[in-house]
């Protein structure tokens, strides 16, 4: 089974993408633009500015890991784009929070001030918002694609891992 997950940064995507694919036995592909900084030894956000005026890392980005996935039979997919990206996906699962949670959480693992935290938090999804839309057409504000939307607020990762794994072996039970 190929499980797609996505949400916006702060989600719990990577961790919870992690547990889900150790749990299951899954490979996990989280190919991300901190990857693709590191592989062209570059400063992440330097990478992130340049994607800004540059659509081929998007591109880049978004293909290797649509690739990745596709050589698998079954895998775990964590990324922003994931549920819309991977079309083949057999379940696909968005993640959402409160910005300021998603903020705590970000502060918790880089430091800094909470409150530049919640403003750089809304101002990349902002950014992240119109640039999905002008790539691909997506509106990652809408998770209409995903099979199931969970918000991660006041869940822990392990919760929310749980509620996915669950899933994915009520389907594989019953098929």
């Amino acid at each position: 089974m190929r499980i797609a997950i996505s949400g916006k940064s702060g989600c719990g995507n990577t961790t919870v993408s992690s547990m889900v694919s150790k749990e299951l036995g899954y490979p996990m592909i989280n190919f991300t633009f901190r990857n693709l900084a590191e592989e062209r030894q570059m400063d992440f956000w330097d990478l992130a500015a340049l994607a800004e005026r540059d659509d081929s890392i998007d591109f880049e980005l978004d293909r290797r890991q649509v690739e990745m996935a596709l050589a698998q039979k079954d895998c775990v997919l964590g990324s922003r784009l994931a549920i819309w990206m991977l079309k083949e996906a057999d379940l696909k699962i968005y993640l959402d929070a409160t910005v300021e949670e998603r903020a705590r959480r970000i502060h918790e693992r880089e430091g800094g001030a909470l409150e530049e935290k919640i403003a750089e938090t809304s101002a990349r999804d902002a950014k992240d918002t119109a640039r999905y839309k002008r790539l691909y057409d997506i509106d990652n504000n809408d998770p209409a694609v995903a099979d199931i939307r969970i918000d991660t607020t006041r869940k822990s990762a392990a919760e929310v891992a749980r509620i996915i794994v669950n899933e994915v072996r009520s389907r594989t039970k019953n098929s």
